[in-house]
């Protein structure tokens, strides 16, 4: 009988005293961090999640999550932010305008203000995947958070690159489920809706093109996300428990992100959205000028079957490294893909220990 497991579940952190910090952006959205805490220690640990998904990818019941095993390794104060992209909150199934430079400047920033308001000037490591890793690599290099020790980023960071099939979809998709199917929003549980709704069609629409499972959570995946049957990860680096209940760990997706990641792709580095926003003056134009003065070491991660952001962790590692010889390093990681890193049933033996050593030697 397959294991059941509840949604928005904590059971995957075990002997760790577990609270909720919410805080509020200057935009006045309510977000949270969660503490994970067995002990103090002088390297705390943040954790950011990516578009779609929330801080339940990282304390996971069915593998060696990420979560319990940086608490394991002795770093015992880890915390995950649920931001405005989280699957946790509403604001995803509602119609917004938000971009990424929203997040930049006012999610991650007030995020740390209220980690540093509990660890005071302890260091702090963070580890980012996605659009998560994009905004806060943002938030380090346009100068909005400092005093960070070290910057793990998965599969994307300043230097988007996407498939050829994501670009035409990045360039019609957004006005195409907007102005003509009537949706502000993509959900991988569009299959459970109701028989001929738009979100039941599109969802069985898309299964057509998807033959490699009988999940329709996963066939939405891969066409809200990258090119590929699956796009997201090989399905045999998940737990069928995992594929099984994608939907609860990669939600509901607002469109307007597509928007400001389409800019960043034909840009080839990430760029503001409206440089004419004046909410956004403090964030630079160009993210690659001042990052010679930016001393925090970043290690880049990437599966070779990444087909969501492929290469972009490469390129962006190759352009920092011209930069700052040195200063950053870069795993490529064999037989994965794009979420998978965090999420497979063999992370705790091929991609965590890559991860708590950089930690270890950038706190050293």
């Amino acid at each position: 009988m397959q294991r059941h497991i509840a949604r928005y579940t904590l059971e995957g952190v075990k002997d760790a005293e577990i609270s909720v910090h919410p805080f509020a952006t200057e935009d006045d959205l309510g977000l949270e961090l969660r503490r994970f805490h067995r002990a103090d220690c002088d390297d705390v640990v943040l954790i950011v999640h990516g578009l779609t998904s929330s801080s339940d990818m990282f304390i996971m019941p069915e593998h060696h999550n990420l979560v319990s095993f940086l608490l394991d390794a002795g770093f015992t104060d880890v915390w995950t932010s649920d931001f405005r992209m989280s699957n946790r909150f509403p604001y995803d199934t509602e119609t917004h305008r938000f971009t990424l430079d929203d997040i930049a400047h006012w999610d991650h920033p007030a995020a740390v203000r209220e980690l540093r308001r509990h660890v005071g000037d302890r260091r702090v490591h963070v580890i980012a995947h996605c659009l998560g890793s994009v905004s806060f690599s943002m938030s380090l290099f346009g100068g909005a958070v400092d005093g960070i020790t070290s910057l793990v980023s998965n599969s994307v960071s300043l230097t988007p690159r996407v498939p050829a099939w994501s670009r035409f979809k990045l360039a019609v998709g957004p006005a195409m489920s907007e102005y003509v199917l009537g949706l502000s929003f993509l959900d991988p549980r569009f299959g459970d809706a109701p028989p001929f709704t738009r979100g039941w069609m599109l969802s069985r629409a898309v299964s057509l093109f998807h033959r490699e499972c009988d999940v329709r959570a996963c066939h939405m995946e891969s066409f809200m996300w990258g090119s590929g049957r699956p796009a997201m990860y090989p399905h045999d680096n998940l737990d069928p428990v995992t594929h099984e209940r994608i939907a609860d760990l990669l939600g509901p997706c607002g469109l307007n992100y597509f928007r400001h990641v389409r800019k960043m792709v034909s840009a080839g580095q990430v760029v503001k959205y409206d440089p004419s926003d004046s909410r956004h003056a403090d964030l630079p134009d160009d993210y690659l000028a001042g990052a010679a003065d930016i001393p925090t070491p970043v290690l880049f991660l990437t599966g070779d079957q990444n087909h969501v952001f492929p290469q972009a962790n490469v390129v962006c590692y190759e352009t920092l490294n011209k930069i700052a010889p040195g200063r950053h390093e870069l795993e490529i990681l064999p037989g994965y893909g794009h979420f998978d890193p965090f999420t497979g049933k063999n992370v705790h033996l091929d991609v965590f220990p890559k991860i708590v050593d950089f930690l270890k030697r950038s706190a050293a």
